[in-house]
């Protein structure tokens, strides 16, 4: 089983993490400046997850394959790590896609 990680950075900011049952990230947040906004974050990635077309897919500049999430205003909740391959890209979709609904979150 999955779960939500939260935790302060070093610039004061607050970010949060979905890890899959095996403790990999699998979905990471940008910086959010209030604890509640950080949390909010993780209820729009618990709401948008299960919708494919809010995940877009996309290559790096060094033409890693990569995905964002997005919320139903457009804004990104998260990105996924650099992949491999296209294939374990949308691996790593379909994981945030059966973990992050109903998810816990800890704090780190």
């Amino acid at each position: 089983m999955g779960k939500f990680t939260v935790k302060t950075g070093k610039d004061g900011q607050f970010y949060f993490n979905l890890k899959a049952g095996n403790g990999e990230i699998i979905l990471a947040s940008e910086g959010y400046t209030t604890k509640a906004a950080c949390l909010n974050g993780i209820e729009s990635v618990n709401k948008n997850a299960s919708d494919a077309s809010k995940f877009n897919k996309l290559v790096s500049k060094n033409e890693k394959p990569y995905f964002t999430l997005k919320a139903g205003n457009g804004e990104v909740i998260g990105n996924s790590e650099m992949y491999e391959s296209v294939g374990a890209r949308d691996n790593g979709i379909e994981s945030v896609m059966s973990n992050a609904p109903d998810t816990p979150t800890v704090e780190e």
